[in-house]
Parts: C-alpha cells; structure tokens; sequence
C-alpha cells in the first residue's frame, strides 16, 4: 500500500459570480425551482487545500467518511469504460495529507475495481459505482462485501445513500464512441433494497440527459445531467420536477446543504454552484477544469472538490 503524504496547497479561488432564483426554485418568493443572476458571492476567510502531486489517477469522485473523519477519493485510473481491474480508492486526512494511496486496490487479489465512479457509505458499507457493478466494501477496513451488477447498465456513476435501507444510483447512459463518450441509451435512475440486494428503477428513459449527480433530501431525490446540464427532483415513484432548464452546464456531482440547498460541480462553466435554501445562487470557484464527483465535510463546512483531469482534489471552505 503506498502512502506517500506530499501535498500543495494555494490561496482559494473566491467567488466571484452570483445567480438569483427565477420564479422556479423553491423557497424564492413562493416559487419553486432555479436560475437567474444576482449579487455577488461572499469571499471565504480560509484558503483552499490543494492535494496535488500525491498519486491521484483521475480522481471521479470524494466522499467524507464522516465516521471515520477520513475523506475517500475513487480514482478511475485510466479509462471510465475500460474493465481494467486497476482503479482504486484513496484516504486522505482532513489536511490534505494521504493516509493510503491504495486503500482499496483493484489489483489486490480478490478485489474488483475497474474504474470507480460515486461513492456513498450506509450502515458500514461502502457502495462505489463502477461501470455495470455496485461494489460493495466493509467501510472501516475496506474488504470487499459483494458487489450487484446490471445486465444493461452501461455507465454507473455517483451513488447516494436513501436512508430507509436503500441507495440511489444514477446510469450516465454513455458507452464508447468513434469520438469518446456516446449516448447508449440506458439513462437511469436506481434504486437498491441493500437488504435483498434487489434493484428497481425509479425512472429509465433514453431521455433523461445523462442523469450524472444524485443526491436524496427532504425535498425527494436530486439529479443533475452531464449531457443537457439540466437539474430535476423525483420523488420515489419516478415523478419529475424540473429544477433548473437545459443548459451548457455539463454538471457532474451534487451535495445536500444543511439549509435545504445543494452544491453541485460543472464542467461547462468550470465551477461549482451553490443554490441556497432560499432559492439564491451564486458561482464559487470559478476557473477550476472538470469539476467532477463532489463530496462534503458537513462538520467543517467544507465542499471537496475532484479534478478529473489535473489529478488533484481541491478542499474548499464555504464560508
């Protein structure tokens, strides 16, 4: 298991951008849903920890093991579609330091990890999404605790916990193309009963932008999409509430916000938006290259940040 424990850290890059609700967020004068612009985001006070240079291989996805007050990074490690067996998942210290490259290797004998993607933890078990499979892991000492896989799935990507003895999952519906990523058509939403290990889909149509980010609240079940850069909830049975229109957003992780709202990660506009529960939004981050599979550290108030492409995640203070 290697450990090295190099890191950088810089000054943050502060907000400078804001968006206002329109008369579709909720909680925004009555309305129910987002977008529009508005005031200028508050400045953070603390600088951002940039872990860089460390080992990270293109690193998808960042979750807080508040438990354990470890944070995971899943590293693709190579190609998102490729059943390579090397993608990996990584602990880092609250200060950026690593504690093990190599926590959970998909080399090791007796482990399977192709190119994992989202992340959630329910009830000591470490579910990670990985192409076709939902691996399964022990979350304190990371062994592997079975794994389900689809039939037709063809790009499982972030996986949220249900609370109820369920996750969630999303299918990107993506498969390889003559040019990178093309669409399969498998676009979905899941839902596992852990207990049965049985799966249901909780909407499954060609026609749901590549369902990337998911996170469940109390206001239902939150999606973003990479391929229309839209945002919309569902409730359990598969009704669907827009949230925010279609847009060139390319949005990949989302995180619930204790006020109701969420954070959510964009490659389009190479930044993170925070929607409050208020109905207000605002850019922070700006300028950060593929922001992928968010995490948050809800006890330090903090949103980690992967960079698929830099091979760096970026631990950022909201304020």
């Amino acid at each position: 298991m290697a450990t090295p424990e190099r890191r950088r850290v810089r000054p943050a890059v502060l907000a400078l951008l804001t968006l206002a609700c329109s008369s579709i967020l909720w909680g925004c004068g009555g309305g129910e849903e987002a977008g529009g612009e508005g005031a200028p985001a508050a400045a953070s006070a603390a600088a951002d920890i940039v872990v860089a240079d460390v080992g990270l291989s293109t690193p998808e996805s960042v979750l807080h093991d508040a438990g354990a007050d470890v944070y995971l990074v899943s590293n693709i490690n190579g190609s998102p579609l490729e059943r390579d067996g090397n993608g990996f998942i990584s602990r880092l210290s609250p200060d950026g330091s690593v504690l093990a490259l190599k926590w959970i290797d998909g080399e090791t004998d007796g482990v399977t990890l192709n190119a994992p993607k989202g992340m959630a933890i329910q009830d000591g078990v470490l579910f990670v999404a990985d192409i076709d499979c939902i691996r399964m892991f022990d979350a304190a000492s990371g062994t592997p605790a079975g794994q389900v896989c689809l039939e037709n799935a063809t790009f499982l990507n972030d996986v949220a916990p249900g609370g109820d003895g369920s996750i969630f999952f999303t299918d990107s519906g993506f498969e390889a193309g003559p040019e990178g990523l093309a669409p399969s058509g498998a676009d979905a939403v899941y839902r596992m009963i852990v207990a049965e290990e049985r799966v249901v889909a909780v909407a499954k149509e060609p026609s749901m932008g590549g369902p990337n980010g998911v996170a469940v609240g109390r206001r239902g079940i939150m999606v973003v999409t990479f391929g229309t850069g839209e945002v919309y909830r569902l409730t359990a049975e598969g009704d669907r509430t827009d949230v925010m229109p279609p847009g060139e957003r390319q949005l990949d992780g989302i995180e619930m916000l204790p006020d109701g709202g969420f954070v959510m990660s964009s490659w389009g506009d190479q930044c993170l938006y925070v929607v409050g529960g208020d109905g207000t939004v605002q850019r922070i981050l700006e300028g950060i290259e593929a922001p992928a599979d968010l995490g948050y550290d809800a006890g330090r108030n903090r949103v980690l940040v992967p960079l698929f492409n830099a091979n760096q995640v970026v631990i950022h203070p909201m304020g």
